[in-house]
């Protein structure tokens, strides 16, 4: 008796969830990339728009100043000094930042950004005068913001002007010598950063992060709720596919083309219009990473509370308008009322603007922008997690 050749039956292997989400992801993705290729709308708005409104508003947009941050390395600690300092305050131009008796201090100060002008008086200030000669004082002036250091300066000039005017009444009797039209107080400035006072220098950084905002989150909403009017997102509520992984699908395409479209800005900033980069790159890609993340969440909780596109650029351009003039980048934030200034803290855009200038144009690093890209990590998990939290509750 001979035994019987034993069959082997093919045993069918069974994909884990994790390896069937990574072919959900792959599959929605390419989905994606071929739905705006192939709309020729979308490209335009993707690529086109974002860079002739770079062009056209780094020409045309202007700002005003309301008041700077003085800092005052005072070495002389006399009532002279302090009457100097006083007519500075007086003038309402200028707040106190900070104090100290070393020029160094004020310099670190102006470096992250918590001054805008630096008044340096020497010791020997009060000495100068009383022996009539010509008492110097050093001022600095944070050109970053060129507009701002020009109006600025000219709040100097009239403030160190009324000084010496008042400084040659007073001392007449005792000081013979001292006349009003040669002031006690003379100075000299320049401004660090930005020495030609370009305006362009300040601006376009803060209009490249406005217009990497409105891409990011107008396409995220407008994507998302073309699939509502479509019916085409009930279809994928009701198959297996996790909502976690529609998000994902929809969400990382357009955080990639968001990071393509802040390089193209960052190249038109430096070599259209001269933006000098001084800092390193991996810093401000390190915030776009980030700030991406608090924008792409921003459209997706526009697209939960919204059913049409219409409603969508509503609720788009209604927040957007908030976020633009509560960013500083058109008007300092620093002129705001306190409880505007609390409520500005909220927007990611103001840390944002504020880390790619520092970068940029001051040249700081990981150590001098620590705090925003705190504030933009934050932010982004906070905007993200209540996002995706809503999608899912929605569409359950």
């Amino acid at each position: 008796m001979t035994d019987a050749p034993m069959s082997i039956r093919p045993t069918s292997i069974r994909p884990t969830r994790g390896v069937l989400a990574r072919r959900a992801i792959a599959a929605l993705l390419r989905k994606e990339f071929l739905q705006i290729r192939r709309d020729p709308v979308i490209l335009r708005m993707l690529f086109v728009m974002p860079v002739v409104q770079l062009l056209i508003l780094a020409n045309a947009a202007t700002f005003t100043v309301n008041r700077a941050a003085l800092w005052v390395a005072d070495a002389d600690r006399t009532p002279a000094s302090r009457a100097l300092v006083e007519r500075f305050t007086g003038s309402g131009r200028f707040v106190v930042a900070g104090k100290s008796t070393a020029v160094g201090a004020g310099d670190a100060a102006m470096r992250d950004g918590r001054a805008a002008v630096l008044l340096g008086i020497p010791d020997g200030f009060a000495r100068d005068i009383e022996r009539d000669r010509a008492a110097g004082v050093q001022l600095v002036f944070d050109a970053v913001n060129g507009s701002q250091a020009g109006v600025t300066y000219g709040y100097a000039l009239a403030a160190l002007t009324a000084h010496g005017e008042a400084l040659g009444t007073t001392l007449r009797p005792r000081v013979s010598t001292l006349r009003v039209a040669q002031p006690a107080v003379q100075w000299r400035s320049r401004g660090w950063f930005n020495t030609r006072l370009d305006y362009r220098q300040f601006m376009v950084p803060g209009l490249l992060v406005q217009l990497v905002t409105l891409v990011g989150t107008l396409m995220t909403a407008l994507n998302i709720v073309r699939e509502k009017e479509a019916g085409t997102l009930d279809s994928l509520n009701v198959t297996p596919t996790p909502p976690v992984v529609f998000i994902v699908s929809k969400l990382l395409p357009l955080w990639i083309i968001g990071l393509v479209e802040f390089t193209m800005g960052l190249g038109i900033a430096v070599f259209v219009f001269h933006v000098p980069f001084v800092g390193s790159p991996l810093v401000v890609y390190a915030g776009a990473v980030l700030f991406l993340f608090a924008a792409l969440g921003v459209g997706l909780w526009i697209s939960t509370i919204t059913d049409t596109q219409q409603q969508a650029l509503f609720v788009t351009f209604s927040l957007l308008m908030v976020y633009i003039l509560m960013s500083g980048l058109f008007t300092p934030v620093r002129g705001m009322p306190d409880w505007a200034r609390a409520i500005a803290q909220l927007n990611p855009m103001l840390h944002f603007i504020a880390l790619v200038r520092a970068v940029m144009l001051r040249g700081a690093g990981w150590g001098d922008v620590w705090a925003q890209l705190a504030a933009l990590g934050a932010s982004g998990a906070v905007i993200l997690l209540l996002a995706v939290r809503l999608y899912r509750k929605q569409s359950s």
